[in-house]
């Protein structure tokens, strides 16, 4: 088939590669000149396990090309829309401008019978209002969230654990075997595919962040009432995450959650929630975004208090900037805003990271940045771990005191041995641990 992706940023650009590689003839819509430059040459201008090889193998094969050029799109026959929806500037609610602009700019270049699917992830009754817009072409809409994991993106496209498919109108059945003919692979290995009304697409996936928040916000209050008992909330996730109604994953109490989709999503969810008239049926959500904004404070407060209340001038050493392991990722991230407040508070605040250190920089180019993490440890007064990647989960806490002036290491996300860590003489800190 022939799709077109408008919008090439996180989600359009892995699901324009995703598309490509399983024989669709995909071209790439976006107005950033310098991104689609980057894409058309196979280079993927943000840090996702996979996607690189995926998009140089599309471009090599011809099934998958870039363009700033709207008019690309015409001859598709189905049209992803994938644009961002941030948080208002004004207000809690999602800003839609990006997704108005496409498909405005999309209507002169539908043909009859072109389908265009909502991937962008939008309040509800979205897709309702754009309807006579997109029929009046003689086309129609659809929606189809996606429930993509940074640092998965690319498994997740080509293997999804579900399809929803949001249709309505006269031509819904035909919508549906269509996006069935996109996702046919998908299709052949069972996978799970559940049709339904605009409303409830769109819900989904906003439905099931809230959730998730929801889940990690719970841990982490659990953590707030461990410190003050002594309680290991560590093990506490444990014994009920036995429990199959509650399950372990998203159980670990820490910093809490950040990057492009939770933190704005709630925000949205309990603002459009609020716009029909049924704000008291979210209103928990507020308490879920103000939990996790106080475990940030927690981490930088450990700090501070390991300096008798006085870290003015002390060397700092942050342990992650990306909101999560295994991305470059630092929209709203947890890791970037203890930085960014230690470094409020006269810190001299040092701060490393494997792949995010360049989007950390152009949003604050304040902070002190070193790649080489031995090189980042040298003369640290404290270490702050708070992304766990990989390389910092396996750090040998003899070698990092040899480099260090003092062996204190808070753990904001309790991914260390706290006895192998104070076996070697580190004040160590966890949160929600003893």
């Amino acid at each position: 088939m022939k799709l077109s992706v408008i919008g090439c940023g996180y989600l359009g650009a892995v699901h324009a590669a995703a598309m490509a590689s399983i024989g669709h003839e995909v071209i790439g819509i976006d107005v950033d000149a310098a991104k689609v430059e980057s894409l058309s040459r196979g280079d993927a201008p943000f840090f996702e396990p996979g996607l690189g090889d995926l998009l140089r193998a599309g471009v090599d094969s011809g099934r998958l090309r870039f363009t700033t050029d709207m008019a690309g799109a015409a001859g598709s026959a189905v049209h992803f829309v994938a644009v961002g929806t941030p948080q208002r500037r004004d207000g809690a609610g999602a800003d839609l401008t990006f997704v108005d602009a496409a498909v405005n700019a999309l209507l002169p270049h539908l043909g009859p019978d072109d389908l265009v699917v909502g991937k962008s992830t939008v309040p509800v009754g979205t897709a309702q209002r754009l309807q006579p817009l997109v029929e009046e072409r003689g086309a129609s809409i659809a929606w189809n969230p996606e429930f993509l994991r940074e640092g998965f993106a690319v498994k997740d496209t080509l293997e999804p654990d579900r399809l929803v498919y949001g249709v309505g109108g006269q031509t819904s059945d035909r919508d549906v075997a269509t996006l069935d003919e996109v996702y046919a692979p998908a299709m052949a290995t069972g996978t799970p595919r559940i049709v339904t009304d605009y409303a409830t697409a769109e819900l989904v996936k906003v439905s099931a962040n809230a959730f998730l928040a929801t889940k990690i916000s719970f841990i982490n209050a659990m953590a707030e009432i461990a410190e003050a008992t002594g309680a290991d909330v560590t093990m506490l996730a444990d014994a009920i995450g036995h429990d199959a109604r509650i399950g372990r994953r998203f159980l670990n109490a820490g910093v809490g959650f950040g990057g492009g989709c939770l933190p704005k999503d709630i925000r949205a969810f309990a603002a459009r929630a609020e716009e029909i008239g049924r704000g008291e049926s979210v209103q928990f959500l507020k308490q879920v975004d103000e939990i996790n904004l106080r475990r940030r404070q927690r981490v930088v407060d450990l700090i501070v208090d390991s300096f008798d209340g006085s870290p003015n001038g002390r060397r700092v050493v942050v342990l992650g900037l990306a909101f999560k392991p295994d991305s470059d990722d630092t929209r709203d991230s947890p890791a970037l805003d203890v930085a960014v407040r230690l470094h409020g508070l006269g810190a001299d605040v040092v701060c490393t990271d494997p792949e995010a250190i360049g989007n950390a920089q152009r949003q604050h180019p304040q902070l002190s940045y070193v790649a080489d993490v031995e090189e980042s440890l040298q003369g640290a007064e404290a270490v702050v771990l708070v992304t766990e990647w990989s390389v910092y989960r396996h750090l040998d806490p003899a070698r990092v005191g040899e480099l260090v002036a003092r062996r204190v290491m808070v753990d904001g996300r309790n991914c260390l041995d706290p006895v192998a860590w104070r076996d070697e003489g580190w004040t160590y800190f966890g949160l929600g641990r003893p």
